[in-house]
């Protein structure tokens, strides 16, 4: 047939048969009429059955197939092709070198051809699926990487492969017919065989359920094993057992556990900034998940929080054992009996055979095998080496802990009921989790380090111990908004001045921290210094705002960290024990409380000032009477407005809070802060009680003084039978040159009227006023002056002396120390004086010389 034709009809035949009996140009295809005769061949053809197209071309193709001819087959084949689609199925052909081949056929819909009924015919050798002989598949059985066991429908052994034998360590012969509770106890046997019931069941596969047991074939190594369950099942449909299929996947838990402790250290250590904790903290997350026993011991210089950092990292190590301490601790048994040192104790040895070399080097000790019976240990340690003993520890890492190129200390971790030995992996772990610990450990001993500065410098500030005087009991509180840092702006301070006056002051700072704290200073210092000039209390606050304003005004634009006063308010307050009057004046403060004697309390209307720094505003002062038994409460906004709450409902909380009575001043401080701060604060506070206890008229006594220089003997005579009569005779001879002085300078110098009054507490007050406001000044006179010894001779035998002004001159007073053995004023209360003083006793207060 010529090429062109045979491409003609191969054409259509091709889209004839492009339904399922479509054939692939690859495939060995042929041409053959109705009646059986060959008229087309293709190489494929000629590949697959070895003939060449002239020998098969125009003859009957019966002689290819080997099969008996079925010529009721051919028929139903001839009418299905064509009526319908076409065939495919499978029969045997005849190659030319008489080998028999199984051949795919198909055979495409009917088409005409050259007048002739025709049909493609194609095929492939069909050759043979690869089937398992018994010994390979016993081989893959026996032979496979994973564990394999069938159980009976009771859960005991009937197969197991020579791998699962292996994995657990008992032979075949005692497996079979047992439970596995029977024989690898170690294992969760219970847990098991409850997933086998299940499975069977509920005929629902269990895949890639993991735990952990011990084996027979390694005891000294706990394994991890991944088991997947599923159901055996007859042709009947009928349950027969359970399989198991097992795999070690000790590795993969190894690393998958090492990476869920790494991820526990890091949010469990470092929780606090306190390097004890901190040190605890590494011993909790390792136990017993790392070791069964682990013990931190710090350096001491780390655990005082000297100023001096601890050894670097490379210095040459110390000739003895460096000085530690045990910081932290932990062990599977409960109170640690492995420990021969206790928490906070003294620890003076390393690890036997190794110095302290190895800690100031960097390089960990690691003993895969412990012998408590070493001879170093013996003779070094024999405490620990019994403790070894007895509680079976036999592997040990001992770790450094070091943070930016500084000694710290060292970690020691060891298993006792663990009995899988450290390994390599293990080491590389443990120094991972002391590397974190160390940055912890180290950034708690700075931050202790600077805490303690930072509360020596608020210490610093504030008043350690309020000024006592008998004329004044006074109590305070102190809660920084940040109770780690201790610090903050706010403060208060007692100071007393001339006159048995007290001067009662509370101010606040904008902000908290050392910030705030170090303006706080500032101020404070500046209020102290303001007190001693004996200035009034409005023209005081006006001095400070005018410092503030100088204060911000001097500060660098670009210093790092500010320290001028940016915003602060301030209360101060001067009570008058001879007049039990108290002058006030405040600058943004909120005003005092009075508690009076009955219980009752209130706020005084006092002129509100501007806060410190604002500038150009005035401050004004007012004046209130204390009756005796009164309670004044100076206090901080932090403590009315606690918790968001209005400022006036904290005020009348305040109120009800120190309207106790029964309680002593410090009980009744206490008990108002924890009624009204029951929790954390977000602002400073600072509460200052004071209760007045006024000076009584036996306390007291005041001479008017003529303007006559004869006026002067007279008053030191009186003055001198006065100190008789309170039983400070040994005071006489220096009060009479005291009085002397003063009223000699205030006669000649000063205008009237001039009046001088004795003031008895713990010390001895004289004090001279006059209607001048001229301040006199302390002269040193050479040795030929006639005069301009008097204030010299004063400042020589007062103990202080000094000048204040009044609103009608000024008064000069100077104090001297009372003698040992004085009586005190109960005693003065107890009777009348001595009738040979008349002046005294029961006279009015103030008497004419």
């Amino acid at each position: 047939m010529a090429s062109a034709d045979r491409q003609e009809a191969f054409g259509p035949a091709t889209s004839a048969i492009g339904g399922p009996g479509a054939v692939e140009p690859t495939e060995a295809t042929a041409v053959v009429t109705a009646a059986g005769e060959v008229i087309g061949w293709t190489p494929g053809v000629e590949e697959l059955l070895g003939y060449a197209p002239e020998e098969v071309v125009g003859r009957s193709g019966a002689f290819l197939f080997a099969g008996s001819e079925d010529r009721a087959r051919t028929a139903r084949i001839l009418e299905r092709c064509r009526t319908g689609p076409g065939w495919s199925g499978v029969t045997t052909a005849r190659r030319r070198d008489g080998r028999r081949i199984e051949v795919a056929v198909q055979v495409s819909a009917a088409f005409r051809l050259a007048g002739q009924e025709c049909f493609l015919v194609s095929g492939r050798e069909r050759r043979p699926e690869w089937t398992i002989g018994q010994s390979v598949l016993d081989g893959f059985l026996t032979r496979s990487p994973i564990g394999m066991a069938v159980m009976s429908p009771d859960l005991r052994y009937v197969w197991l492969n020579d791998t699962l034998e292996r994995f657990g360590g008992v032979p075949r012969e005692q497996r079979m017919g047992c439970r596995l509770s029977e024989v690898v106890p170690g294992l969760e046997a219970e847990a098991i065989e409850a997933i086998m019931r299940r499975v069977m069941d509920t005929r629902v596969p269990v895949v890639d359920y993991e735990y952990q047991g011990w084996s027979w074939a390694d005891p000294h190594r706990r394994h991890a094993y991944s088991t997947s369950f599923f159901p055996l099942v007859d042709a009947q449909d009928v349950i027969t057992g359970v399989c198991y299929m097992v795999t070690d996947v000790t590795d993969r838990w190894n690393a998958q556990q090492r990476l869920a402790l790494m991820n526990d250290a890091g949010a469990g250590i470092g929780s606090t900034l306190d390097v004890m904790r901190t040190a605890q903290e590494l011993a909790d997350v390792t136990v017993p998940r790392f070791a069964d026993f682990v013990v931190v011991d710090l350096l001491e210089s780390v655990l005082s929080g000297e100023p001096t950092a601890p050894a670097a990292l490379g210095d040459e190590p110390p000739e003895s054992t460096p000085r530690m301490r045990r910081a932290g601790m932990r062990s599977i048994h409960e109170g640690c009996p492995e420990a021969v040192v206790q928490i906070a104790e003294p620890v003076d040895f390393t690890t036997p055979r190794y110095d302290a070399s190895h800690m100031f080097h960097g390089e960990a000790v690691f003993i895969p095998t412990l012998d408590p019976l070493d001879e170093a240990w013996a003779t070094e340690q024999p405490e620990r080496a019994a403790n070894i003993r007895r509680f079976g520890l036999h592997t040990l890492i001992s770790v450094p802990l070091r943070a930016r190129e500084t000694v710290l200390g060292v970690a020691t971790f060891m298993r006792s009921e663990n009995l899988a030995s450290f390994e390599r992996d293990d080491l590389l772990l443990a120094q991972e989790l002391v590397a974190r610990a160390s940055v912890c450990i180290d950034n708690a001993r700075r931050y202790s380090r600077e805490h303690a500065t930072a509360l020596a410098l608020q210490r610093s500030l504030l008043p350690r111990t309020l000024a006592g005087s008998p004329v004044m009991e006074v109590a305070s509180a102190y809660l920084p908004a940040d109770a780690k840092d201790g610090v903050g702006g706010d403060w208060f301070d007692v100071l007393p001045l001339s006159g048995a006056r007290i001067a009662l002051v509370v101010g606040d700072v904008v902000g908290h921290g050392i910030t705030a704290a170090a303006a706080m200073g500032r101020l404070r210092t500046a209020v102290h210094t303001l007190a001693d000039m004996e200035l009034p209390p409005a023209e005081l606050l006006a001095h400070l705002d005018d410092l503030v304003l100088r204060l911000t005004d001097e500060e660098p634009e670009d210093e790092p960290t500010r320290t001028a006063v940016l915003g602060a308010t301030c209360l101060y307050a001067v009570y008058d024990p001879v007049t039990r009057h108290c002058e006030l004046a405040r600058a943004g403060h909120p005003p005092p409380v009075l508690v009076g004697p009955d219980g009752t309390a209130g706020f005084p209307d006092l002129p509100f000032g501007p806060p410190l720094g604002l500038g150009g505003l005035p401050f004004e002062a007012a004046d209130m009477e204390v009756p005796e038994g009164s309670t004044i409460g100076l206090y901080t906004d932090g403590l009315i407005a606690a918790s968001g709450q209005d400022v006036d409902a904290g005020m009348a909380r305040l109120g009800q809070a120190l309207a106790q009575p029964g309680l002593d001043l410090r009980e009744l401080c206490d008990a108002a802060v924890g009624r009204l701060l029951p929790g954390p604060q977000p602002d400073d506070v600072a509460l200052l009680l004071a209760r007045p206890h006024p000076l009584t008229p036996e306390q007291v006594v005041t001479w008017d003084v003529p303007a006559d220089p004869a006026a002067v003997a007279a008053a030191r005579s009186l003055a001198a039978r006065h100190l008789d009569g309170w039983g400070l005779g040994e005071l006489a001879m220096t009060t009479e040159l005291i009085v002397s002085e003063l009223v000699t300078n205030a006669i000649r110098h000063a205008t009237g009227p001039v009046r001088l009054r004795l003031l008895r507490q713990p010390l001895l007050i004289v004090e001279v006023s006059d209607a001048s406001s001229t301040s006199p000044r302390l002269r040193h006179p050479r040795t030929t002056d006639e005069g301009g010894r008097g204030l010299f001779l004063v400042a020589q035998l007062a103990r202080r002396w000094g000048t204040r002004y009044t609103d009608n001159g000024k008064i000069i007073w100077a104090e001297q120390d009372l003698p040992a053995g004085a009586p005190t004023t109960d005693a003065l209360s107890s009777g009348p004086l001595p009738a040979r003083h008349p002046l005294s006793g029961g006279e009015p207060a103030a008497a004419v010389l």
